[in-house]
């Protein structure tokens, strides 16, 4: 049964590699400077909250880093570009927070301000602790918008030190409401839903960001698919590319419990969608690894182009043109 598990896995993540598309990677370069789109994803990170690498490790994984044949990996981490209204946004505010927003500034706009707005997800520690970069003792910024959930935004404002980010005026708390739409202009719309996480400090959510064509749902944590009230198999089919959970590749994975820190496995997931058709497979876009190097985990990684953007270059205008075409 796993062998037939693991060659469904094979073939189902075949369908999703962006080489699998007859254009060169120079042709698509030329393309993009031709068809520079006016609002975008770009794809800041991809690891799970403790990054690549992690700490600690001294497995082939993470001496394959030390040993200078892996780039770091950057904490899960999407950014929203709108070139035409000259504003940027950030999903989730990670340990990596301060190269995160530099690739903003370096390779898409730089808009003399640091982020227009910081969309949190939950209160895990690769997800809202970035905004310490923002406080007193590093950048001093001045009212920076967090779009955040009503137990996310109480946990901010009543806990130190993020509490003194409010006292200071570094950042400005935006409420946010399960399923209500945020306008950020007339083209662009941000829609907050919650999944079930492990939710000790905050509740957690995914978002639904909307240009004026197209969709691209994000969810980088969630306990497990069958725990959600909703069916990801059908929200998948209502977006164009799906950002999805893929911290751990299967059960026994880590030396721990992992019932007590609960993913939907890689497997599970495509075991799910094995039977859509090739247009639903391709919207699935796996993100928020662990740092275990096992040959399919391992694959995710380095062949199916889900790396933070600058990691490999030649990559780079292939992936961005991709994710560009969102809006």
């Amino acid at each position: 049964m796993r062998t037939i598990q693991i060659l469904c896995l094979i073939c189902f993540l075949a369908l999703f590699n962006c080489n699998s598309n007859k254009e060169t990677k120079a042709d698509t370069k030329t393309q993009i400077e031709t068809e520079k789109p006016k609002q975008y994803i770009t794809v800041l990170g991809i690891a799970q909250d403790a990054g690549y690498p992690h700490i600690n490790c001294e497995n082939d994984c993470c001496k394959s880093f030390y040993d200078g044949e892996e780039p770091k990996k950057l904490v899960s981490c999407l950014g929203l570009v709108d070139l035409e209204d000259e504003k940027k946004y950030i999903f989730d505010a990670t340990p990596d927070f301060t190269e995160q927003t530099q690739l903003l500034k370096t390779n898409h706009l730089d808009n003399e301000t640091i982020i227009d707005g910081v969309f949190l997800t939950h209160a895990h520690i690769g997800h809202y602790t970035g905004l310490m970069y923002l406080g007193f003792e590093a950048l001093g910024a001045n009212k920076v918008p967090v779009y955040a959930m009503p137990r996310m935004k109480s946990y901010l404002e009543t806990s130190g030190p993020w509490s003194q980010l409010l006292t200071f005026e570094n950042i400005e708390l935006i409420p946010i409401q399960h399923d209500s739409v945020v306008s950020l202009n007339n083209n662009l719309k941000v829609t907050p839903f919650l999944v079930p996480h492990r939710d000790e400090y905050s509740e957690t959510v995914g978002y639904i960001i909307e240009g004026q064509h197209k969709k691209a749902l994000f969810i980088p944590d969630i306990d497990k698919w069958e725990k959600w009230e909703r069916n990801i198999i059908e929200e998948v089919k209502k977006v164009d590319y799906a950002f999805v959970d893929a911290s751990f590749f299967r059960d026994g994975e880590l030396d721990r419990d992992m019932s007590k820190i609960p993913h939907p496995f890689t497997t599970q997931t495509t075991t799910l969608f094995e039977n859509e058709d090739l247009e639903t497979k391709n919207k699935i876009h796996f993100i928020h690894f662990n740092h275990h190097k096992n040959s399919l985990h391992h694959y995710l990684y380095n062949n199916l182009h889900f790396h933070f953007i600058n990691s490999l270059p030649n990559y780079f205008y292939y992936y961005f043109y991709f994710i560009s075409k969102l809006f």
